[in-house]
């Protein structure tokens, strides 16, 4: 069954920030030649991303890419601590989402900032106390599929099949979000999470499905393997293709687009509103 999409509706790009060393884009990271995290180099890009249009810029110290090692809760704060205390004096009035799956930072970064949207890859499942920290706090919350951890992930692509079954598990996360006390959440297909290219595929032709669930739809596929790999290329060289499924998303009813190259998208929203 199709789902009727609305042409008007809001739609938001949400740049992507990296605070980490082996983010699978390298140009998203933000580190000086020791390593470091460069500070004045972080402020620019946001700068740059909400001149070109954001809407929302999600900062992130914690690569979740395929393979990826975690680092534990102490690392992944120092990372963030760099930026967080001058967040609010630079940006007054930007909107900012923070992607960790740690209640332990969701806190910290409270604490610091004030409200802000959590982007958890876990939706909850990797820390207990996530989704109750969450309804306390009050914050907007991005719920994302997928299955293990990030090291391990690719082996935990068996479904029935992948869209009945991503939609199987939103269904049983509004009884958890609702029991926490959470009553404005995101949702997050997980695009290159716990799944082949071609379910990816599948995901994305069968989106519409998701914008039937009354919840904005999130969707993160900026140069991910299901374009590069499906050509035969490499990241830095799918900026051209991520459009192309950019306005698909669209079409299909996406609400928000996590991208590494926030003109261009702001520019394909455009077009699409032509269209």
């Amino acid at each position: 069954m199709k789902h009727m999409i609305l042409k008007d509706r809001d739609i938001t790009v949400m740049g992507i920030l990296n605070l980490t060393p082996d983010s699978y884009f390298a140009e998203s990271r933000c580190m000086d030649a020791d390593g470091n995290i460069d500070l004045g180099q972080v402020l620019e890009k946001i700068r740059k991303m909400f001149a070109d249009g954001a809407g929302i810029v999600d900062i992130g110290a914690c690569s979740t890419r395929p393979g990826a090692g975690l680092p534990d809760e102490d690392e992944e704060w120092r990372r963030l601590s760099v930026l967080m205390p001058v967040l609010r004096k630079e940006f007054p009035e930007g909107a900012f989402s923070v992607d960790t799956f740690r209640s332990g930072i969701v806190r910290k970064c409270f604490e610091t900032i004030g409200k802000f949207i959590v982007n958890d890859i876990s939706a909850g499942e990797d820390d207990p106390k996530m989704l109750e920290t969450v309804g306390k706090l009050g914050l907007t919350y991005v719920a994302m599929h997928k299955k293990g951890t990030p090291s391990d992930m690719q082996e935990r692509c068996s479904y029935g099949d992948v869209t009945e079954d991503v939609l199987a598990y939103f269904r049983d996360f509004a009884v958890r979000a609702e029991n926490s006390g959470i009553t404005d959440w995101i949702l997050d297909p997980g695009f290159g999470f716990a799944k082949t290219v071609e379910q990816n595929w599948q995901l994305m032709r069968e989106l519409d499905r998701f914008s039937g669930q009354g919840r904005k739809v999130l969707v993160g596929i900026s140069r991910k393997s299901m374009i590069y790999k499906a050509l035969g290329i490499t990241p830095e060289e799918a900026l051209p293709q991520t459009q192309v499924l950019h306005l698909a998303a669209l079409e299909h009813g996406a609400d928000i687009l996590r991208v590494h190259d926030v003109a261009e998208a702001v520019r394909t929203v455009r077009l699409y509103r032509m269209l």
